[in-house]
């Protein structure tokens, strides 16, 4: 992990909960590094979409995270959390995950008590939860990697969120580091588990509807929660393209996206700028002596833009 600081580091540092964004690739997760986040979560879900085209239906394996995970961390300055569903099986299974993805740079992996990947709904016996919880702790002992336990426990349901709780309860016990309850959707759904659940917990994807936060930060920080994730990386990319799509192909030009830079205000012909390109080659003469620049095809590239967060190049290979 290229991190300069752990994902506890962060959180003991910090007195403030914060908001965490999901990412899909080492593109999503450069853009959540280039605005100040200080910890990105890869999004199983959209990890799914990105890399195999399909919707979240227990179709990404072990490998695929894996692959994405290694990618993603070793070319980010943040810890990135890693969304590992069930472990992709019995508590064997989930051993091997655990150790496979702490070997490839996740500060922490999440793991959810869902007893059918196809049918989320359906929850694990607690006892068989708490095998894996066992068998993921075991796996990352001797490691920076943090167990994060979370269950699919409706809080709608009086019974449900009365059992999400106390397994949640009995997960942090055993020792798992932070606690999410991810269809909680409201501040008082989220004081009902504060208090029964001690330590560090997660508010998970965090809505504001009619432009109105369904919660703050304060009022999380004041119940324990210690990071709140949001989805926006994919719906943000999704519209850039279709805006930028839909005009050039009305156009049958590419003007409009020549003349247009929303985030940067850079115009450009490609995002080449954003991943700093002319800083490699200045690694790389630095050990040719050579005087290379950067170009696409011939065509000069402009410098990385102003007011955005950088991380050393070597950080990154």
């Amino acid at each position: 992990m290229a991190s300069q600081k752990t994902l506890k580091q962060i959180l003991e540092e910090s007195n403030q909960c914060f908001l965490v964004p999901c990412v899909y690739d080492c593109a999503s997760n450069r853009a959540v590094e280039m605005c100040g986040f200080p910890v990105s979560l890869l999004s199983g879900g959209e990890v799914s979409i990105s890399m195999n085209g399909v919707i979240d239906y227990g179709l990404t394996n072990l490998t695929d995270l894996e692959w994405v995970v290694s990618r993603v961390s070793q070319t980010s300055s943040m810890p990135l959390i890693a969304d590992i569903e069930d472990g992709f099986g019995g508590p064997l299974a989930v051993y091997r995950s655990a150790k496979r993805l702490a070997m490839a740079g996740a500060a922490a992996i999440q793991l959810e008590d869902a007893g059918d990947m196809e049918d989320t709904t359906k929850l694990l016996s607690r006892d068989k939860y708490l095998a894996k919880v066992k068998a993921a702790l075991s796996a990352l002992e001797g490691t920076n990697c943090m167990l994060i336990a979370r269950t699919n426990a409706d809080p709608a349901i009086p019974e449900e969120m009365k059992e999400g709780c106390e397994r949640l309860k009995a997960a942090m016990d055993l020792g798992a580091e932070l606690a999410m309850m991810v269809k909680i959707t409201n501040l008082e759904q989220a004081k009902e588990l504060a208090k029964v659940v001690p330590g560090w917990k997660i508010f998970a994807d965090v809505r504001a509807d009619n432009g109105v936060p369904s919660v703050t930060m304060d009022q999380l920080t004041e119940l324990g929660y210690v990071m709140c994730s949001t989805h926006y990386t994919m719906k943000a990319a999704m519209e850039g393209m279709l805006e930028h799509g839909l005009q050039n192909f009305k156009d049958q030009s590419v003007a409009y996206t020549f003349t247009h830079a929303s985030g940067t205000g850079q115009v450009d012909f490609s995002a080449s700028p954003l991943f700093e390109p002319h800083a490699y080659l200045e690694l790389e003469n630095s050990f040719t002596g050579a005087d290379k620049e950067y170009t696409i095809v011939g065509h000069k590239v402009d410098g990385y833009p102003e007011g955005f967060k950088r991380v050393s190049i070597k950080e990154r290979l």
